[in-house]
Order: structure tokens, then sequence, then C-alpha cells
């Protein structure tokens, strides 16, 4: 029978080394992985350091125009539609003077000490 002088299976270390080598590929893309997720991380906080600041109050919108708007709200209410806006606390006064109702979840008109 024919034996070559190279043997048929790798050698230990060469595989060993061929190992070494896909880890290290391996290693630079999470390493990769990693500095992206960092630069998006980076990123979302400067968004929301720009951010403007919530408002104070809202008034949420009717779907018709020229309707009459449906509830004031206050600013961090969790009911607050879509078609909400921000508002001045003036705005927001005026609007329950006019008999824009008040969300019966946030009760802004007490917040805003108005009385009808």
């Amino acid at each position: 029978m024919y034996e070559s002088a190279a043997p048929s299976n790798p050698s230990k270390l060469a595989a060993l080394r061929f190992l070494e080598r896909v880890q290290e590929r391996d290693l630079a893309r999470t390493r990769r992985w990693i500095e992206d997720e960092e630069r998006r991380e980076s990123e979302r906080l400067r968004g929301l350091a720009a951010r403007p600041p919530a408002p104070d109050w809202l008034i949420e919108e009717s779907l018709g125009r020229g309707t009459p708007p449906v509830y004031v709200h206050g600013g961090d209410c969790h009911m607050a539609g879509k078609r909400s806006r921000g508002v001045t606390r003036e705005q927001a006064v005026r609007a329950l003077a006019e008999r824009v109702e008040a969300c019966p979840h946030c009760r802004p008109d007490t917040l805003l000490g108005f009385v009808d």
C-alpha cells in the first residue's frame, strides 16, 4: 500500500491554529457588534437629551374640523389621545371655562384650581 509523506489527518497543532483563527474572527465580529450597540445607545441618549420637555397641559382635539376639543388633560395623562397638543396653563383654563370637558382620569380642573 502507498503511504504519502503528509499525514491525511491534520495535526493537533494545525487544528488548534485553525480554531484560534476562527475564534479571533468571532471575537472581532462580537467587538463590532458591541461598538455598533454602544453607538446606537449613545445616539438614543442624545435624542432623549435633545427632546423638548413635555407640556404641562394638553388639549385633545376632536376628529372633525371646526368641532370643539374633546378634553383638557394634564401633560402626563396616559389617557390623552394622539390628537392632543401642548398648551399653556392659561389656554387650559380658558378651554375649561369654554366648557371643554376635563379628563376624568387626570382631573386637570382640580389641578388647575378651576371652579365652574
